[in-house]
């Protein structure tokens, strides 16, 4: 296949509307953000980087650990995530998986509705999030995001944890 040859017209068309631009001046970043007071603050270590999080989305990494909360109640998917999550971050593993379940028959209240009758309302799907964001779960998390589809998809989570210290 042969190259198409730019005409004079076209050429001298870009050559016009090239000469309208103007460059992009980038305000330096020093002189955008205002000075903060020096103050010692504790700097979270880790997260999810962009990288990471795809590859997450993509179902492309496997967690090393996993944690089904299937027929828990409440009280013991707290007791037994939180021993899961210390004992996993214990071992060194990054990324481990908790099955909450999708719950069926939700209406527009979730999963605080009191109409028994639609089936299983989600619960911990609802807590589990929630309860990541306590404090001693907090130390122990980088990252979450719901889980790909060949990995349980709505009904389970990627919990992402942070680099134990040396």
């Amino acid at each position: 296949m042969t190259r198409r040859r730019v005409t004079a017209g076209e050429r001298k068309e870009f050559e016009e509307a090239f000469a309208e631009t103007r460059p992009h001046v980038a305000r330096s970043t020093d002189q955008a953000r205002p000075k903060k007071e020096s103050c010692p603050k504790q700097v979270s270590v880790g997260g999810l980087d962009g990288r990471t999080a795809e590859r997450l989305r993509r179902g492309l990494v496997e967690p090393r650990a996993k944690l089904d909360l299937h027929g828990y109640t409440e009280e013991a998917a707290h007791r037994t995530l939180l021993t899961f999550l210390r004992v996993s971050h214990a071992r060194g593993n990054r990324l481990v998986l908790v099955v909450t379940g999708r719950g069926t028959g939700k209406n527009d209240e979730g999963a605080f509705s009191l109409d028994y009758a639609r089936g299983p309302r989600g619960v911990l799907k609802d807590a589990v999030p929630r309860w990541l964001n306590e404090r001693e779960f907090a130390g122990m998390i980088a990252g979450t995001q719901a889980a790909h589809r060949r990995h349980g998809g709505d009904g389970a989570l990627y919990i992402y944890l942070r680099k134990k210290p040396l």
